[in-house]
């Protein structure tokens, strides 16, 4: 007689990384300057992608849809910073150059959202502050002061912690950034990168980035609180065993 196994329900979102099986012991001390062409286009982007999500919200407001093409601008915005933050300080896990584009691709790295088809109008007037407030809380402790100072100094203009990365890349001292020099350090000694190490890594970063997708109104699902570890995202729930 099999059992069912019941598993976590999949987010909404879905934010994968898969760890390198070789990496420098050194090259993520000059990873930042390396990623300043990125940190600059994103930058711009981030702007434009803060105007999109305000637009966005109107339009949810009004008829309960996200655009479409507002939303993939958003989600390759976000898609995009996830890979310069996987290869720099939110997770130092390939040491493979991030691609400059929106599109999804086969970078060791990817981040994507389930477009919804309809979204609650009521919803987007409360959920990016009021009802995320307890994630920002926790999400705060994860990446840091300069996560959850963003937020609160652009209350109101849906800022999000894609859009915050560009700046701290998870180095703000939070949990993150001290998993991250931590296992920084042992690259630099062993040439190796614990994998549990990294699975706790991937795990905060999926916590963090599901809020935001939560803050820029891609979805209505409130994230869950619960750290799901590893390079992927849990399987569907009721998989047999």
């Amino acid at each position: 007689m099999s059992e069912t196994t019941t598993l976590p329900v999949p987010y909404p979102s879905q934010l994968t990384g898969v760890l390198a099986p070789r990496l420098s012991r050194g090259l993520w001390l000059v990873k930042w300057l390396l990623a300043i062409p990125h940190y600059l286009v994103l930058i711009v982007l981030g702007i434009a992608a803060l105007f999109t999500t305000i637009i966005a919200g109107f339009a949810i407001l009004f008829t309960g849809r996200y655009p479409r093409g507002l939303f993939d601008f958003a989600v390759g915005v976000l898609r995009w910073n996830w890979r310069v933050c996987f290869y720099t300080y939110s997770a130092l896990g390939t040491d493979e150059y991030p691609p400059f584009t929106l599109a999804r691709t086969t970078y060791p790295a990817d981040f994507d959202v389930v477009y919804p088809e309809k979204l609650s109008r009521g919803l987007v007037l409360v959920k990016w502050w009021l009802l995320a407030i307890p994630h920002y809380l926790v999400v705060g402790v994860i990446v840091g002061s300069a996560y959850g100072s963003g937020y609160w100094r652009q209350n109101g203009e849906t800022s999000s912690n894609g859009y915050q990365a560009i700046v701290a890349d998870g180095s703000s001292l939070g949990l993150l950034g001290l998993l991250v020099l931590i296992a920084a350090l042992i690259l630099l000694f062993t040439a190796r990168y614990p994998q549990q190490l990294f699975a706790l890594v991937m795990g905060l970063n999926r916590w963090s980035w599901r809020v935001t997708a939560y803050s820029m109104l891609l979805t209505d699902a409130y994230p869950p609180f619960r750290l799901d570890q590893g390079p992927a995202e849990p399987a569907p729930q009721g998989a047999g065993g």
